[in-house]
C-alpha cells in the first residue's frame, strides 16, 4: 500500500466499508484498504504537534494519547510508515459519509461489526471531545 495516493471523497449520505490499515491522529485520517481516508465525524483531537485549532474544542489529552486510543480500538500498532502513520489491522467497519472533511478526507460516522460506534468509543476514551458543531444530535448506545 502506498500512502501518498490521493483518495476520493465519498459523497455525503453514501455508506461504504472501511478496513483500517493506518492511523494519523486521534480523529483521523484513518486509511481504509478500500481507498477512503476517514476523518471521524463529530469529534476533535489535538493536532500531532500538540496544538488545537482556534475553531474547535481542545481536549486535555495529548495527541499521542488520542492516536494511541484509536490505534488500540483497531487492535494495536503493527508498525509505522515513514510518513508517521501507524499501521493497524482493524475489523471492517461500515461508515456513512458526511461528505468532504477537506482535501481527500471523507468525514464519516463508522460502526464496528460489534455495533460499537467509533465516534462514541473515542469520546468514551476521554482523549477527544465531542465537537457540537458536527455532532448534531448523534447518539451513543
Amino acid at each position: 500500500m502506498i500512502l501518498t495516493l490521493a483518495a476520493a471523497v465519498v459523497a455525503a449520505g453514501e455508506s461504504f466499508t472501511c478496513t483500517p490499515t493506518a492511523v494519523w491522529d486521534g480523529d483521523g485520517p484513518i486509511w481504509c484498504a478500500e481507498g477512503p481516508h476517514v476523518r471521524i465525524s463529530g469529534i476533535a483531537a489535538r493536532e500531532m504537534d500538540g496544538s488545537c485549532r482556534d475553531n474547535q474544542p481542545c481536549p486535555a489529552a495529548t495527541a499521542l494519547q488520542a492516536r494511541d486510543a484509536l490505534v488500540d480500538l483497531f487492535g494495536g500498532p503493527r508498525g509505522s510508515y515513514s510518513t508517521g502513520h501507524i499501521r493497524v489491522s482493524g475489523a471492517t467497519m461500515v461508515c456513512r459519509s458526511e461528505g468532504s472533511a477537506g482535501g481527500s478526507r471523507t468525514a464519516a460516522w463508522c460502526t464496528f461489526p460489534s455495533g460499537q460506534d467509533l465516534s462514541c468509543a473515542m469520546v468514551a476514551s476521554a482523549t477527544v471531545l465531542k465537537w457540537d458543531r458536527y455532532w448534531r444530535g448523534h447518539r451513543c448506545r
